[in-house]
């Protein structure tokens, strides 16, 4: 069963410019790993005035959790989110980077309308 999930998080804004170029050529093994997990049609939107990061993404998987948790553990994603995290501020309390028991600080969004057409 699919699912999309729609996170944010807030960009520093000393690091949009440097945020976007690490995206313009995301590492492929970075980008294998999400679609090892079962990750699909994933996007990251920024919207300047509130410095806002706004991802989002589908998920076929049958489990959400353990496919997270090993994105969490690979080493290569270890490598990006290194560099990730600190052009980032999260909303969530206490949050201490990607793949700690909170991921990276994101927050997650309730869905609350989706339309996908007429089918």
């Amino acid at each position: 069963m699919s699912k999309r999930v729609c996170q944010i998080i807030r960009l520093k804004p000393s690091a949009v410019e440097e945020y976007k170029a690490i995206h313009a050529a995301a590492w492929p093994a970075v980008l294998a790993t999400l679609e090892r997990a079962h990750i699909t049609d994933y996007s990251n939107h920024h919207y300047p005035p509130l410095q806002l990061l706004i991802a989002n993404f589908k998920y076929t998987g049958n489990d959400y959790e353990g496919d997270m948790k090993k994105v969490a553990e690979d080493p290569e994603t270890q490598r990006w989110w290194k560099v990730t995290d600190g052009m980032q501020e999260s909303f969530v309390e206490g949050a201490e980077g990607s793949g700690k028991e909170d991921p990276g600080g994101l927050f997650d969004l309730e869905e609350v309308f989706r339309f996908e057409g007429r089918k």
